[in-house]
């Protein structure tokens, strides 16, 4: 038996590791687990049952539950899917640790769902099916946890009554199974609360490698996660496991999550883990049914997050909300484009109607002049109102989709001719980019000396600097983005800039917020599913966040401040090199 209060050193490389004890109470657990459990009642293992998927189409499975003897049918059991189905089970020796832990009330009653990977039956004797346990595991993206949500968890709540809260859920996996773990989790927190990952795959098999920077990138979610592996796991082409996993653990730590390790020396297989498995699943549970947090984490060189604040939906109900804008006074207009309508949020948060039969319009930005200038999608205008909702038209042939104003003019985007173009007061207008595949979202920095445009069709945003007749040179891909697995493109929309010449880009992957180098430092979360298309500081001191995102639009309380690019320009500060 390994002795884990015993400190080892070793070199790895260039890095020194120490491997330290996971809990006082580790050796106890193991000695518990090599007793007899005839004295505690035992669940019952059901299965193989078949499965045949749709989300993951032609492929063919098994999965077995176990249902402890304390399930009474009434109460909503909580859950435990484990990835590998019940031969991993059997390594680990859950079972007997569900058994144990349930019987002594340290685990609440809960059903276990082992499940294999899908495989494509091969077509004859002489082929071989198609494997999908990579594809499944290895692979980034909310397949998998469609995948569980969708179909598996429903099957199995036929019959047995399920708990639905996410801090009700775990999900535990290892090696490949174990990366599966964390990102359905991570791509699901709505669902699973809980992760187990043994000897995890966070290696550049399927882009798991990444896993690290988006940890520490992307607002934290309410996760509690265990982690083990050995520093005598594998080192092949993918990469490092042993290093993979201490730098998943220091970016959670990082990001404040609820996060436990025990590291040991052992090699890529489950003999560390069985060892161990009591205490894990223990601790994964610690604390139910008090909902998980986080330990605050470390000062982010971004740090505009309040403590308690979240997203809070101002209106809903829309066709499609897009364009927030923001008067002198701090209310915020927005469009929803299907309907024809544009919305005020009043300062008090009350929602009024503005104009009716708008257009289509998209696009809109508050001129020097007080006026709310739209882009008008389906005459091809640019038009704009006065406080009493009084239209005129500015410019007659504009085909444009988003805006931004400066004292001297303007500039807008128009992705149907994939061109950006700039206009002034008399309202002469002229083409100063062309090539972007879908250029979009349009802001100025706040000495109103840099363009910056977002790119719908690329991973990049794009920055020029402004010459005083208008033009635009030195086009350059600015901000880098990041995309989810899968998509081809960062789906980046609108954008706002703050008073530290940050950027947030509105894109699939959430609200990315750039320093003003052009690199990511935080992603937030979108409010809800669906397309987040813009972004604006709203409210009396700009210290609000508001989003359009799908049929609805939600605010956010912030640590730093918008500002009028039709005001005075002003130096913001020097960035971090």
């Amino acid at each position: 038996m390994m002795d884990f209060r015993r400190m080892w050193l070793r070199t790895l490389g260039l890095a020194t590791v120490v491997l330290v004890s996971f809990c006082s109470n580790v050796e106890t657990a193991i000695s518990q687990e090599a007793q007899a459990v005839a004295e505690f009642p035992k669940g019952e293992i059901k299965g193989p049952f078949r499965w045949e998927s749709q989300i993951f189409p032609g492929t063919v499975r098994n999965f077995w539950l176990y249902v402890p003897a304390q399930y009474d049918g009434q109460t909503p059991a909580c859950v435990m899917v484990v990835q590998d189905g019940l031969q991993l089970a059997r390594r680990w020796k859950l079972i007997e640790a569900w058994d144990r832990l349930i019987a002594n009330g340290e685990i609440p009653v809960q059903i276990g769902i082992m499940i294999e990977p899908g495989v494509v039956p091969a077509p004859h004797d002489d082929a071989q099916p198609r494997f999908n346990r990579s594809f499944e595991y290895d692979g980034l993206g909310d397949q998998y946890a469609r995948f569980l949500v969708e179909e598996i968890l429903p099957a199995v709540g036929q019959d047995y009554s399920l708990s639905k809260r996410p801090g009700d859920r775990a999900i535990a996996g290892s090696s490949s199974g174990g990366i599966c773990a964390f990102t359905t989790a991570w791509e699901r927190p709505d669902q699973f609360g809980r992760v187990l990952s043994t000897i995890g795959t966070y290696v550049g098999l399927r882009g798991g490698n990444e896993y690290p920077i988006l940890v520490r990138k992307t607002e934290p979610k309410p996760l509690r996660i265990f982690l083990q592996d050995g520093n005598q796991d594998q080192n092949i082409y993918g990469g490092n496991w042993w290093i993979s996993n201490q730098q998943m653990l220091s970016a959670l730590e990082f990001s404040g999550y609820e996060v436990k390790h025990v590291w040991g020396e052992g090699g890529h297989n489950s003999k560390h883990a069985s060892q161990i498995m009591t205490a894990a699943v223990r601790w994964l549970w610690q604390g139910h049914p008090k909902p998980i947090g986080s330990a605050g984490g470390k000062k982010r060189r971004t740090d505009i997050l309040i403590e308690g604040e979240d997203w809070e939906r101002v209106s809903d109900g829309h066709g499609f909300t897009e364009g927030p804008a923001v008067s002198a006074s701090g209310e915020v207009f927005f469009t929803d484009i299907p309907n024809d309508k544009i919305y005020k949020i009043n300062v008090d948060g009350t929602v009024v109607e503005f104009v009716s039969g708008s257009e289509g319009a998209n696009g809109l930005m508050f001129g020097p002049e007080g006026w709310l200038y739209a882009c008008q999608t389906k005459t091809g205008k640019i038009i704009r109102y006065d406080s009493d909702a009084k239209m005129e038209v500015f410019l007659e042939e504009a085909s444009a989709n988003d805006i931004v104003l400066l004292p001297g003019g303007g500039y807008y985007t128009d992705p149907d001719h994939q061109r950006v173009c700039f206009f002034d007061w008399d309202g002469n207008q002229k083409v100063v980019d062309e090539g972007l595949a879908f250029p979009n979202g349009v802001v100025v920095s706040p000495d109103q000396t840099l363009l910056m445009v977002s790119d719908t069709r690329d991973r990049f945003t794009y920055s020029y600097q402004i010459q005083p007749n208008g033009d635009l040179k030195f086009r350059q891909k600015y901000g880098h983005l990041h995309r989810r697995d899968g998509d081809r493109d960062c789906g980046s929309d609108g954008m706002a800039v703050d008073r530290d010449g940050r950027t947030y880009v509105t894109t699939r992957n959430g609200l990315q917020v750039m320093d003003a180098l052009g690199r990511v430092h935080l992603i937030l979360r979108k409010p809800q599913p669906g397309w987040m298309s813009n972004v604006v500081f709203g409210g009396v001191d700009r210290n609000w966040l508001y989003v359009t995102c799908q049929n609805a639009v939600y605010r956010r309380k912030v640590k730093t401040q918008g500002f009028d690019s039709v005001a005075s320009p002003f130096k913001p500060p020097r960035p971090g090199l």
